[in-house]
């Protein structure tokens, strides 16, 4: 599927209008020569389809701001922010899903599920989901894929993947679909929150360090956002915390993530990882939005939205789509943030213009 530059360019200015910010379009090759994305939700852009697991995206009205309104599998009402951050980076088309099987891997996979987890468990009360060490697994399948369909040697498949860059967002649901939610994990009772930080930071390590073994050298690691302020979390989560503890949770997992940036990029040679600050910065009514703590959907007990149930219009004026997940106009101001770092502190150490050029 192709976007015309037309429609980039008036998202990107209604995103710059709002944040102050200043981006550049590029026209011509894409400034790296694929992109893999691994996460949950947050980037999910079709792998649950055929899962069995009421964490899926594939009805209206989901995708109603999607070009052609129809729902493509992700969990907004248009554009998620990296489809923005693709289209920053110089590609025409955005990344397929790695349940496409039928799709071009040449420029990138999207591995991202609905309700996945760094821990394998989490999110499987919704049912199935594919935790960060199965995106592990599939993204092998994909690099013997492009091996295979290129012809190259090990040797030079691997110097393509030293110039790609890997997008990691995923944690949030080891919070809000695991440690709080008592009723159907444990962990909560076998870790204080510092502890468990440490213990999701340690496999997210081990997974990172095995992307670095396979090629992977540039790399982005969004850190998670206020999870304590979703409309969700402040209305039905069943949790004995306040929505101060759950964001406390965000912070401390934020704080751990960040110092693994600094200890990859001072032990891995010749790898560049940067910290995406998701907490820096609250979007608030100073940026245009009138709506903070509910969806601009209907929402079933799921905290998704009903089937077929039309949102409202002013879909601009809201944070949220569902209980969830921001709408595609939060997600382009996170996109812009990301890649110019046009909010003071929201990338380290450096923003992704600037680590697709190191």
């Amino acid at each position: 599927m192709s976007y015309c530059w037309k429609r980039k360019q008036w998202l990107v200015l209604r995103g710059v209008v709002m944040l102050g910010a200043t981006i550049w379009m590029v026209e011509g090759e894409p400034q790296v020569p694929c992109i893999f994305i691994f996460g949950d939700s947050l980037s999910d852009n079709g792998n649950n389809h055929a899962l069995p697991t009421s964490a899926k995206a594939n009805y209206f009205p989901y995708g109603i701001d999607f070009p052609g309104g129809k729902p493509t599998g992700r969990f907004t009402n248009g554009l998620n922010s990296v489809d923005f951050i693709t289209q920053f980076l110089g590609f025409d088309k955005l990344i397929p899903p790695f349940a496409n099987t039928a799709a071009d891997i040449s420029k990138g996979v999207n591995y991202a599920s609905g309700a996945a987890g760094i821990r394998n468990e989490t999110g499987k009360h919704l049912g199935s989901d594919i935790n960060l060490g199965l995106q592990l697994t599939n993204h092998r399948t994909t690099v013997s894929q492009i091996s295979a369909g290129l012809n190259k040697s090990s040797e030079k498949v691997e110097q393509l993947l030293n110039k790609c860059l890997y997008y990691v967002n995923i944690g949030s649901n080891d919070y809000l679909n695991n440690y709080f939610l008592p009723q159907y994990y444990p962990t909560s009772t076998s870790f204080t929150l510092d502890h468990y930080a440490s213990d999701l930071i340690r496999q997210y390590s081990h997974i990172i360090r095995s992307l670095y073994d396979i090629g992977g050298r540039k790399f982005v690691l969004v850190g998670m956002g206020y999870i304590g302020s979703t409309p969700r979390a402040l209305t039905t989560l069943e949790t004995n915390s306040s929505v101060d503890d759950i964001n406390k949770a965000a912070f401390i997992f934020n704080s751990n993530l960040k110092s693994q940036v600094d200890r990859f990029n001072k032990a891995l040679p010749n790898a560049s990882f940067i910290f995406i600050n998701s907490t820096v910065s609250k979007v608030d009514p100073s940026l245009g939005f009138k709506v903070l703590d509910s969806g601009c959907c209907q929402v079933g007990e799921n905290g998704q939205c009903v089937a077929n149930a039309r949102p409202f219009e002013n879909r601009k004026d809201f944070v949220f789509f569902d209980s969830f997940h921001p709408t595609e106009a939060v997600n382009l101001l996170i996109a812009i943030s990301s890649y110019n770092a046009s909010i003071p502190g929201f990338t380290y150490p450096m923003n992704i213009s600037q680590l697709v050029r190191s």
